[in-house]
């Protein structure tokens, strides 16, 4: 078997059973677990889909990184469909960028982006990500673990810090959440500011890119009931069941060209930037 580390974490060891829904309640609840009711757990690993996605990360067990993710792109079924890929910068050109995009699905966008950039820039990237995707082996190399919620959270400017610092490009969804859906239209929450504030200090232009993609009518009336009722986000539970929905479809990419990063001046704070950069992402789709 193989171990992977980053960021001075060992990763989960590649078994027949990776994702042990039992054992993350563990990790994450510890003795409280136990209370959990059993018809809970077994609702949660069928949600999960977890004998499925075991099976997938033990037939690509010995894939890592963007061979991991264009593994992916395949077993979905997804055929994406680019646009723009000139507007890449070249891998050569000495510089390090920003690239965010719309975060529509939650996870398979996440997957079919990295698989482009990745290979583009020959896996010198990051994500900033949930910490439980630090269980996937096969991703977690590629990964800066967060968990706003918990103890990490304290560490999130240290964490963003650190991947600004790198030697990688940055692969940002700045809704830190996948897109909700208001009378009739799917759009990301209002983005965070980081990807601005922390473009400008560390001189990267930014890359915007647009995903297009939806997920199902249920999905979208459970998470806009959870983010008005609910004190935590019901919703990224069925993020896995989302992406088997998804199997077999198109998804168009459409890359836009790079903002150069002295563009986020005096004249609108970074928040008021961060929304003018969303507004070109969006204004990508009819292109």
């Amino acid at each position: 078997m193989h171990r992977f580390r980053d960021n001075h974490r060992e990763m989960a060891e590649i078994t027949a059973k990776t994702i042990d829904i039992d054992q993350i309640l563990k990790n994450k609840m510890g003795s409280k677990a136990k209370w959990i009711p059993s018809p809970l757990v077994s609702w949660l690993k069928r949600i999960a889909h977890q004998d499925q996605v075991n099976g997938f990360l033990w037939e690509a067990r010995d894939k890592v990184g963007t061979p991991w993710l264009e593994a992916c792109v395949e077993y979905l079924q997804m055929t994406l469909q680019v646009e723009g890929m000139e507007n890449l910068p070249s891998k050569d050109d000495g510089r390090l960028y920003t690239i965010v995009s719309n975060h529509p699905l939650g996870g398979i966008d996440g997957v079919a982006l990295g698989a482009v950039i990745g290979r583009h820039f020959d896996s010198r990237f990051r994500y900033l990500v949930n910490d439980l995707l630090m269980y996937l082996p096969g991703l977690a190399p590629l990964c800066i673990p967060i968990n706003k919620t918990g103890h990490q959270g304290r560490n999130f400017p240290a964490m963003v810090k650190a991947g600004f610092e790198s030697d990688n490009h940055m692969l940002m969804f700045p809704a830190g959440i996948c897109s909700r859906r208001h009378h009739k239209v799917i759009r990301d929450i209002p983005w965070s500011k980081t990807f601005i504030s922390k473009s400008v200090e560390y001189e990267r232009d930014v890359v915007p890119i647009h995903f297009s993609g939806h997920n199902s009518k249920f999905f979208y009336r459970l998470a806009n009931f959870s983010d008005r009722f609910l004190p935590f986000n019901l919703a990224m539970l069925f993020l896995v069941d989302e992406m088997y929905k998804n199997v077999g479809k198109t998804f168009h990419i459409t890359i836009g060209k790079p903002i150069p990063w002295q563009t986020f001046d005096k004249s609108k704070t970074p928040l008021e930037w961060a929304q003018y950069v969303q507004d070109q992402v969006y204004s990508l789709a009819s292109v």
